[in-house]
């Protein structure tokens, strides 16, 4: 490989990394639900769901996904996201469905900094730093996701107590 093909590369790899950084952690990015993968159209739904604030039908939506695909990180992280960010968060519920993600597919990014912020959350500091750690070594490279937890935790941090 020549060093201009190198360097190419390196290029592309850093403006795939940038692309996926546009959206928040209030705003899902695809790199944060299925890097790579055809996106489901029960996450398409859902994503248009969460974009208007009804976190109820996307609930709904993968509720029913996930009942005929429950081996599907992407669904369980999603459904966690809908729940969390939904009125009155069930947090035993938001912790089963980030875990069963992280089980399915351990370096699942979105699931590691959404399981950070809900943690977080609920006053667990040490829990998401642990996932804070773990995106670390999962992105190489550096992430949207590592940096967004990383900001997180910052914010809280800053927080009086």
């Amino acid at each position: 490989m020549t060093l201009n093909a190198l360097i190419l590369g390196l290029g592309l790899l850093c403006a795939t990394g940038l692309a996926g950084a546009a959206g928040g952690s209030d705003s899902p990015s695809s790199s944060t639900w299925s890097a790579g993968k055809a996106e489901d159209p029960a996450i398409q739904t859902a994503k248009g769901a969460i974009a208007a604030g009804d976190y109820a039908s996307a609930q709904q939506t993968l509720k029913a996904a996930l009942a005929s695909d429950p081996g599907n990180a992407d669904l369980h992280n999603l459904y966690a996201y809908a729940i969390r960010k939904g009125a009155n968060p069930d947090m035993q519920l938001v912790f089963k469905h980030y875990n069963e993600a992280l089980r399915i597919d351990p370096k699942h990014r979105g699931a590691q900094e959404y399981i950070g912020e809900a943690y977080l959350m609920t006053g667990n500091l040490p829990k998401a730093k642990q996932h804070l750690a773990a995106l670390d070594k999962i992105c190489f490279f550096g992430c949207a996701e590592f940096d967004m937890l990383k900001r997180a935790i910052a914010a809280y941090e800053a927080k009086p107590k």
